[in-house]
């Protein structure tokens, strides 16, 4: 056995050699061979860089949802063309909510939304189309909006209707500047409310800010901007030990039972979740990705007939020395590996090369949008590369393994 594995060491050293050699004397043929390699491998990397740039960034964009938080309201997330159906759906209300939070078992943690657009001013500033968001103080944890300093919105805020203001960001950059906005009064429309905390910073929601926000108590906007024709939207966080599907069916059941929904009865609501935007993003992007890989995989292709044509000619050119090579002593599968390690060489560095290259272009591309090279896709490349060489090189090495070295000695 250790013979066995010493002899096949041995073989692959003298392969690797001769194969480097091999290229060291055809240095313009190998780089020109190798170009069609690197230009598919540039083509399949970047665009597998984008693809991961995109998913990173739509996941970043889409986590501030909560896997395991889902969204009771009229409207679907995605919907069909029947729009009318959902616009004469009933509204969800306070009271339902109510009911919902005093049955529903596998959440830790449920509360109601509801939101207006309007304008805010701080004494000579004013910054329009602010989203309001009218909630309770357990949204902090359902929709992890944690202040960065400051206090949240109180249950005793929400009881007595306070105007009090837990504002985003970029409202306080915009309205306050340098000021610390904590004790100062804005106004909201024409009311008069007092900031008491500043949050942590949201990001963006595909283009908008999610820091142009000021939240309220939910008691204190529809007193001040009405309840009637107002949609509440209800955000359940479910419990760690809880499945999401399960917290979906009790949700449901509980929602039916409020809604006096007989068993045959369509959902006349809505549970939305993360998934339900993933599945569309999914939908949206899979042809596009699937179109890029393949005029990737196209590139590789060519690159590939690029190699094997290169390797027939030079099993041609070296006719004799195969036939010198199994007259001392050479086997078969020593002039088979000879050529396939060659092959696997010449892709190999174009791999490496491509790699470098779309590193360098992803740089570029994050100018205008996300790209991101993962160790893992560089090794996949690389590896790719070298199987590309193998499968491409496999006809000429065979072609060479098989040649009579009588016949290949005469040729010289």
């Amino acid at each position: 056995m250790g013979r066995k594995i010493r002899g096949a060491g041995r073989a692959l050293w003298e392969g690797l050699i001769i194969a480097n050699n091999a290229l060291m004397a055809n240095k313009t043929r190998a780089s020109l061979t190798t170009l069609g390699i690197v230009i598919g491998v540039v083509t399949v990397t970047l665009m597998m860089m984008i693809i991961q740039g995109l998913n990173k960034s739509f996941q970043d964009q889409i986590s501030f949802l909560g896997a395991k938080t889902v969204y009771v309201q009229r409207w679907p997330w995605v919907w069909d063309d029947d729009w009318w159906k959902y616009i004469n759906r009933p509204r969800v209300t306070m009271d339902q909510y109510e009911q919902l939070r005093e049955r529903i078992v596998g959440a830790e943690e449920i509360s109601p939304m509801a939101w207006t657009g309007r304008s805010a001013t701080y004494r000579d500033k004013t910054l329009d189309r602010v989203s309001i968001l009218g909630t309770q103080q357990q949204h902090a944890i359902v929709g992890s909006t944690l202040p960065e300093y400051g206090r949240y919105i109180t249950d005793i805020d929400d009881r007595s209707a306070r105007r009090v203001a837990v504002i985003g960001v970029d409202v306080r950059d915009r309205l306050f500047g340098p000021l610390d906005p904590i004790g100062r009064n804005i106004r909201i429309a024409s009311k008069v409310y007092t900031v008491v905390g500043i949050l942590e910073e949201q990001g963006n929601f595909f283009g908008d800010s999610r820091d142009n926000i000021i939240i309220i108590p939910i008691e204190t906007l529809f007193t001040d901007f009405g309840r009637v024709g107002r949609d509440v939207m209800i955000a359940v966080k479910g419990r760690d030990d809880v499945a999401v599907e399960d917290l979906v069916d009790e949700i449901r059941a509980i929602m039916r039972g409020t809604r006096n929904l007989k068993p045959l009865d369509e959902d006349n609501f809505a549970i939305n979740r993360q998934e339900a935007l993933s599945d569309l993003y999914d939908t949206l992007t899979g042809g596009i990705y699937a179109a890029g890989l393949i005029i990737g995989g196209i590139s590789l292709l060519v690159g590939g007939i690029g190699i094997m044509n290169i390797m027939l000619v030079s099993v041609t050119e070296r006719t004799w020395e195969i036939g010198m090579r199994k007259a001392i002593g050479a086997r078969t599968t020593h002039i088979l590996w000879q050529f396939l390690v060659e092959a696997m060489m010449i892709c190999m560095l174009g791999g490496t090369v491509g790699i470098l290259l779309a590193f360098a272009g992803g740089q570029l591309l994050k100018q205008a949008m996300p790209a991101v090279l993962p160790l893992w896709l560089a090794g996949a490349a690389v590896l790719f590369s070298a199987v590309v060489g193998l499968l491409f090189g496999m006809f000429p090495a065979a072609k060479a393994a098989r040649m009579d070295p009588i016949q290949a000695l005469r040729a010289q």
